[in-house]
């Protein structure tokens, strides 16, 4: 993994009361058909010690409280399933992410090659799959079906957003006799994959759920990086230095660039400090305003009073206190519908300079449909070649209602309960934010 997505993590949030309990179907009892040394076997006992601030390190250790640490992710030498008579789903749920295609590619093949499982079945369009009504064909899986879909965007399944009935779903896994369910997505997952986990514990069933994080914006908690980010951030950088080049070839030219990221600024944090090319870099953990004398629009005047040119970039959940509709409206899925921060600020730019009779070329670029279609990059790839192992390696040892995390430079075990209980956003006051604050040269666009 490159070193800079350390800065991603959270060595400076205080991380407590977090339950790493990981549930278990019972006790693995069958040896493990994988023909490894034993020194590449994982024990219960390897675990991984979250990092924490050291204001947090000396209070326990003198309260004699251990640090939280987590279950490592790996083989095990012995099993809960028998791969012979063993059944595995998949499903892909949300919006689409550069290497979806690769974590379900290297699920059937661990499945497949490793574990000797042969009975694979995917589910068409995320939970929809899953209920009689909507009709959708379930597709059997083997290493032939998916064996060049990693070379394609977005999900070979395909997917879908909403609520679905918890009850009809449970009732199909039991019908169709799976025992292990793999679930490829981001929050809104998440929270179905752990009420699919409650029922099926209440039904006293032995089926495995599993989920793997998926969001082009990088905000799943105690993950470090989500896989299609680094793809994600590439293109970012290909748009900002579109935006630039179209800015400095006029007089007062204006690049402005609308980037993912609903609740959290991690792409275009990443792409600001990755092109070095960008004056002011909007996301939704920092308020700005865009009047008064230290508001984003005089701001920008006299950077193009000094340089002639100017790049912005916003993220779309940046802003919202200026295109938020009152009362607000939600998508299938639950969620606000945001405003076009990008469309708005491009308007608002363009009356601002109009009225003070000053001539600028604002070139407006929106790549958000492109970044999130496109096939993996190799660096994600790679990771997502892991995440599909590590899942497939948690679920034949009865692993349950967890996800599989890269975090602390390792890969890990987290139980699902605990990666819901919050969003991951920027910490303004840590390193990595102070990073590309500096790389824009920008002061706080806040008047008070």
């Amino acid at each position: 993994m490159k070193e800079f997505h350390n800065y991603l993590e959270f060595a400076e949030e205080i991380i407590e009361d977090i339950d790493t309990t990981v549930e278990n179907l019972g006790p693995c009892k069958i040896p493990s058909p994988l023909k490894l040394h034993p020194n590449c076997f994982v024990s219960e006992e390897n675990r991984v010690t979250l990092r924490v601030n050291y204001k947090y390190l000396k209070d326990n250790l003198s309260k004699n409280k251990e640090i939280p640490s987590l279950e490592l992710a790996g083989p095990r030498p012995y099993i809960y399933f028998d791969p012979s008579k063993v059944k595995a789903g998949i499903v892909t749920c949300g919006g689409l992410c550069p290497g979806i295609n690769d974590v379900i590619r290297s699920i059937v093949m661990t499945l497949y090659y490793s574990y000797k499982v042969n009975k694979i079945i995917g589910f068409k369009y995320g939970l929809q799959g899953f209920i009689s009504k909507y009709g959708h064909d379930v597709i059997e899986l083997n290493p032939e079906i998916v064996k060049d879909i990693h070379t394609m965007g977005g999900t070979f399944l395909g997917t879908s957003r909403g609520h679905q009935s918890i009850e009809e779903i449970v009732d199909t896994l039991e019908r169709m006799n799976i025992q292990i369910l793999f679930m490829i997505g981001g929050d809104g997952t998440f929270k179905a994959a752990y009420k699919i986990k409650e029922e099926i514990a209440k039904r006293n069933l032995k089926i495995a759920v599993i989920a793997v994080p998926k969001t082009i914006d990088n905000d799943i908690w105690l993950v470090s990086k989500t896989f299609g980010f680094d793809t994600a951030v590439e293109l970012a950088c290909e748009a900002i230095r579109c935006a630039h080049t179209e800015a400095i070839a006029v007089p007062n030219g204006i690049g402005l660039v609308k980037l993912m990221g609903r609740h959290s600024g991690f792409i275009a944090a990443a792409a600001t400090l990755a092109t070095k090319e960008v004056n002011f870099c909007l996301i939704p953990e920092m308020d700005f305003d865009l009047d008064g004398e230290k508001g984003l629009l005089a701001e920008l005047e006299r950077r193009l009073y000094k340089r002639k040119h100017a790049v912005i970039v916003v993220a779309e959940g940046a802003g919202q206190k200026y295109v938020q509709k009152d009362p607000p409206e939600y998508d299938a899925s639950g969620n606000i519908k945001l405003g076009d921060i990008g469309k708005f600020l491009k308007e608002r730019i363009e009356k601002y300079f109009k009225e003070k009779n000053i001539e600028i070329v604002i070139r407006y670029i929106d790549p958000s449909y492109i970044i999130r279609s496109v096939p993996a990059n190799v660096e994600d790839r790679i990771y997502c070649g892991f995440l599909g192992q590590y899942a497939v390696h948690a679920a034949m040892a009865g692993k349950t209602g967890i996800m599989i995390s890269y975090l602390n430079d390792q890969f890990v075990h987290i139980p699902i309960k605990e990666a819901i209980k919050r969003r991951k956003q920027i910490n303004l006051h840590n390193r990595f934010s102070l990073s590309f604050l500096e790389s824009t040269g920008q002061k706080s666009l806040k008047n008070v």
